[in-house]
């Protein structure tokens, strides 16, 4: 969206031949973008990393006559009760054949992903997984006005639930926030830097990496 839109927060839109499938919500729907929308087959789904992104996601549900799917351990933030709403629980929640919703938590208790089975599989991450400024890590906040980081045990229970997940690029919440190639192992590196810092462990030569 140009010019940027509050923080410059983004959400994307995945098209698949099952239907197109809005990934987090911005607040701004406006009738270019329903037009635009429309033209491409408009929207299947909506899916909501966390409460950060519930914005206006009524309104898009509401105008696209389409489901909602959020996390149940979030559903206290959840304003506005909706008809469109699909809570789900557990750990994965298919939403098509080719795209599955994965709570990882961290940011908040339901944080959630999207995994979609495209090429050779891309994961959709928000902020739960913080695509950083160098496009070659990522990172994980409790709180990201506060400066407040996850524990170390938490970051390591998030990368388990990604263990045996196929994925090469990384697509985040702001512009240019995406990794690529090599999405895994970025992803996986970035863990190990992120522990071994909370466990000073991190290696001092390596320092450069960081700034």
């Amino acid at each position: 969206m140009e010019p940027t839109f509050g923080i410059g927060q983004r959400a994307l839109l995945a098209r698949t031949p099952a239907g197109n499938v809005l990934w987090d919500c911005v607040a701004l729907l406006d009738d270019a973008a329903v037009a635009i929308i429309r033209a491409m087959g408009g929207l299947s789904g909506i899916a909501i990393s966390h409460p950060h992104y519930y914005s206006t996601m009524h309104d898009w549900a509401h105008t696209f006559s389409c489901p909602i799917w959020i996390h149940e351990a979030d559903r206290d933030w959840v304003v506005s009760e909706s008809d469109a709403i699909r809570f789900w629980s557990g750990d994965t929640q298919a939403i098509s054949s080719d795209m599955t919703l994965m709570r990882l938590g961290g940011h908040f208790p339901g944080g959630t992903v999207l995994h979609w089975k495209t090429g050779a599989g891309t994961l959709l991450s928000g902020d739960i997984l913080q695509v950083t400024p160098d496009r070659s890590h990522v990172s994980f906040m409790y709180s990201y006005p506060n400066y407040l980081p996850l524990s170390a045990s938490t970051v390591r229970a998030m990368a388990a639930r990604l263990n045996g997940v196929a994925y090469t690029s990384v697509y985040g919440s702001f512009r240019h926030a995406q990794i690529e190639a090599n999405g895994e192992k970025a992803v996986a590196e970035s863990v190990e830097r992120y522990v071994a810092l909370l466990e000073d462990r991190f290696d001092e030569n390596n320092a450069a990496s960081g700034d």
